[in-house]
C-alpha cells in the first residue's frame, strides 16, 4: 500500500497529543484514517509496542475528547512488510463539534480537516455546527460557553422554594445528556449575554431625550430589575368618587409585568440586539426582537393560542411562577385595561413584536402637554413607595448626583419630606 497524506488520510510517525487534533479534525468533517508507524513522506517505520501504544490510543481518545467518540473510532493493527503500523478509523460524528477536553467548546479546542491539515474553526462555524447536531431552538441547544455561574439564579430559585441542584439542573434541561449546559443555561446565567435597553424621552416623540439605562446579566435578574426601574415611571393619579379618594396608575402593573415576561420568553435569541423598551409621556413600548413564530398569526396570538421559540424558558418561567398559564399573556394585558377608552397596541413584523401600553392617565387640553415639575415627579415617586434614596431620584429625572440633591434639598426646606439615616444608607420619606 502506498501511504499518503490527503483530506481522509493522516500519517504519524508517532504519538503525541496533536493526534488528539487529527481524531477531532476528521469526526467533525468527514472522518478518516490515521496510521501511526508511517512517516509524512509516506515510509513504512513500524511501532514497537504495539499493545501499549492502542491502549494509549484509546485512552487520549476517551478521556481528551468530547462528546464521547468512542463508537465512532475503531482502532487496529494492520502487518506491513514485517513491522507493525496502527489504523485509527475515524468516522463522522453525530454530536458535532467534537472539541478537547480542557479547552472546550472554543476555536483553540475543536478543528476540522482542510486540505491535508487540521485547523481550528471560527466561533460561526462551532455555533454552525452546534444548529446541524442539536437542532434550531436556541434554548435546547449546547451553549458555546460552558463556564458559567448561577449565583442570582440559585438566590431566585431559593427564594421560590424551587429546587436548583444538579439533578434539577438535568431535569430543566438546563443541562443536557452529554453533561453539557445549554442556551437556557446561559440565558439563566450571570453570563447571559443578551440585555434590555429602556430609554426615556420627555412629551410623545424621541426628540427630548431624557435618560436611558441596559440591564445585563441573568434574565432573572433582568426582570426584577426593569420592571423596578419601569415603576419610577408610574405615576399615580388620585380622583374624589363620592367623597372618597381614588388612586389610578398610569400603567396597570399587571400591563407592565406581563409585557416584560412575554418580551423576555418570546423573544428570538438567535439575533444578538437588545429588547428595547421605550417610555414617553403618553405610552411604553416594548419591542422584542424576532417577529411571530412560523405559522401564527396575531389572531391566533389574541385568541389565546400559544407557541413559544423557548420552550425551557417558559417551563422554567411557569416552574417560578412568573408566567401563570401559557398563551394568557396577551388576554391579561387586555383586560387589566377593561373599561378604558383607549388599549393597548400589539403589532407584529417579520424581526420585531411591539407591545404598546397607553397611559391612562395621560391627558393633553387645549394641545399642550402637561408638564410635572421635577419636584412633582419626586413627590409622585414617593406616593407609590415608602421611601426613596438619592440614585432614585437621579433615574426619575435623568439627571446626576447634584441636581437630584438639590431637589430633596428643595422638598426637605418646603417641609413635605424627611430625610433619615446618613451616608450611603441616607433615606427620603413623606412629611405626613
Amino acid at each position: 500500500m502506498d501511504y499518503r497524506e490527503s483530506y481522509t488520510t493522516e500519517l504519524k510517525e508517532v504519538i503525541n497529543t496533536d493526534l488528539k487534533k487529527e481524531v477531532i479534525a476528521f469526526a467533525n468533517a468527514d472522518g478518516g484514517e490515521i496510521y501511526v508507524g508511517v512517516t509524512k513522506h509516506g515510509k513504512v517505520i513500524g511501532v514497537e509496542d504495539v499493545e501499549f501504544e492502542m491502549e494509549r490510543i484509546s485512552n487520549m481518545i476517551r478521556d481528551g475528547i468530547k462528546p464521547d467518540l468512542t463508537s465512532f473510532t475503531s482502532i487496529n493493527e494492520i502487518k506491513h512488510d514485517g513491522v507493525t503500523i496502527i489504523r485509527v478509523t475515524v468516522y463522522r460524528g453525530s454530536k458535532r463539534p467534537y472539541h478537547l477536553s480542557d479547552k472546550g467548546l472554543k476555536p483553540s479546542g475543536v478543528y476540522v480537516r482542510h486540505g491535508v491539515t487540521s485547523v481550528p474553526v471560527s466561533d460561526e462555524m462551532i455555533r454552525q455546527m452546534i444548529k446541524d447536531s442539536d437542532g434550531t431552538s436556541f434554548d435546547k441547544v449546547r451553549s458555546i460557553n460552558q463556564e458559567l455561574t448561577f449565583s442570582y439564579a440559585e438566590k431566585y430559585f431559593r427564594d421560590s422554594s424551587v429546587s436548583f441542584g444538579e439533578n434539577n439542573k438535568r431535569t430543566l434541561m438546563l443541562i443536557n445528556d452529554d453533561g453539557y449546559y445549554t442556551n437556557a443555561a446561559l440565558l439563566l446565567s450571570d453570563q447571559c449575554e443578551h440585555t434590555i435597553k429602556c430609554a426615556v424621552y420627555n412629551g410623545t416623540g424621541k426628540i427630548n431625550f431624557q435618560t436611558r439605562k441596559e440591564f445585563a446579566g441573568s434574565i432573572l435578574r433582568q426582570v426584577d430589575e426593569v420592571y423596578e426601574y419601569i415603576n419610577l415611571f408610574n405615576n399615580k393619579n388620585s380622583t374624589i368618587d363620592n367623597l372618597k379618594r381614588v388612586d389610578h396608575l398610569d400603567y396597570p402593573e399587571y400591563a407592565i409585568r406581563e409585557a416584560l415576561l412575554n418580551t423576555i420568553v418570546h423573544r428570538d435569541y438567535d439575533y444578538s440586539g437588545s429588547i428595547l423598551i421605550n417610555i414617553f409621556d403618553d405610552r411604553i413600548e416594548f419591542v422584542s426582537i424576532g417577529g411571530l413564530v412560523k405559522g401564527l398569526t396575531l389572531i391566533d396570538i389574541m385568541g389565546g393560542v400559544s407557541q413559544t421559540r423557548n420552550t425551557i424558558i417558559a417551563n422554567i418561567f411557569y416552574r417560578l411562577e412568573l408566567i401563570e398559564s401559557y398563551g394568557a399573556g396577551i388576554q391579561r394585558i387586555i383586560e387589566s385595561y377593561q373599561g378604558n377608552k383607549i388599549q393597548p397596541l400589539f403589532s407584529p413584523a417579520p424581526a420585531s413584536f411591539l407591545v404598546v401600553l397607553p397611559n391612562q392617565n395621560y391627558i393633553v387640553e387645549n394641545k399642550r402637554e402637561e408638564i410635572l415639575s421635577n419636584e412633582d415627579k419626586v413627590m409622585n415617586l414617593l406616593k407609590r413607595k415608602d421611601y426613596i434614596n438619592r440614585r432614585d431620584v437621579e433615574e426619575i429625572l435623568g439627571c446626576s448626583a447634584f441636581p437630584a440633591t438639590k431637589v430633596l434639598n428643595t422638598l426637605i426646606k418646603q417641609d413635605k419630606i424627611l430625610r433619615i439615616g446618613s451616608a450611603r444608607a441616607t433615606r427620603y420619606i413623606l412629611k405626613n
